[in-house]
């Protein structure tokens, strides 16, 4: 059983969280904390001047309140958005505070994973701790 699980989460049809929830609530200890973490990616500085901070801002807080649904279907969970690079980003999260499971979800590679790698696979490669991937 784990103590502290890292559930990262995507907004797209083909990564929806149900799956890697189900398999943070069978592998969480009584008392386990669960966070549930969006990662925004940084816009590059030249766009940043055709988006507005009001849209933005906006747009984190619609996140943080799916995040907050969906940590409310989990015991002991909790929702958390960072800004950042996928991959680093979730690294870094699960280093910094102490997670001992990530639950990652992965769709089936295409030929761009092949080339570049894709989040999950970094996450597996990199992770200091436990990794569970759910497909």
């Amino acid at each position: 059983m784990y103590s502290r699980i890292l559930v990262p989460v995507v907004f797209d049809p083909e990564h929806t969280p149900d799956a890697a929830l189900e398999v943070a609530k069978a592998i969480a200890a009584d008392d386990a904390r669960v966070t549930i973490l969006h990662v925004i990616e940084e816009l590059p500085s030249y766009a940043t001047r055709y988006v507005s901070g009001d849209f933005i801002e906006k747009s984190r807080d619609d996140v943080k309140a799916r995040l907050n649904e969906i940590a409310a279907m989990v015991p002991g969970g909790e929702a958390m958005v960072v800004t950042g690079h996928s991959a680093r980003s979730i690294l870094e999260w699960a280093d910094t505070h102490g997670n001992d499971c990530i639950i990652v979800s992965s769709h089936k590679p295409g030929v761009q994973d092949y080339f570049l790698g894709g989040t999950a696979a970094r996450v597996v490669r990199y992770a200091q701790c436990a990794v569970h991937v759910v497909r």
